[in-house]
């Protein structure tokens, strides 16, 4: 089981797979099973049965979970997917950066 670097709100890149190239927000992580639910980004079709006079039943489109080892995170300064490392700040805040040019990730 990975540890998970990524986290909600993240913009990321996916670098393998059917949607390879897309990019979009991170929903939610999953870090038990390792994935993440990204927007508008492998999209599964669930059947669902009508659940009483409210619920209509019928085949409903969603987002569906990724590897985690299939995406990577996007630098807002450089606007591609990089590496990114970790640096400690005056306040004692761990904090996420770009290895390529050096900007903070996290807000």
């Amino acid at each position: 089981m990975l540890t998970t670097h990524i986290k909600k709100n993240d913009t990321v890149k996916v670098i393998a797979g059917k949607e390879k190239g897309k990019t979009g927000k991170v929903i939610m992580v999953l870090p038990k099973k390792d994935r993440i639910v990204v927007e508008r980004i492998n999209f599964i079709k669930r059947h669902t049965k009508p659940r009483g006079a409210a619920a209509q039943g019928g085949i409903i489109e969603k987002e569906g979970p990724i590897h985690i080892s299939n995406v990577m995170v996007v630098c807002p300064k450089c606007d591609s997917a990089v590496r990114f490392g970790y640096k400690i700040l005056e306040d004692d805040k761990k904090v996420r950066i770009c290895k390529k040019c050096g900007e903070q990730i996290d807000k």
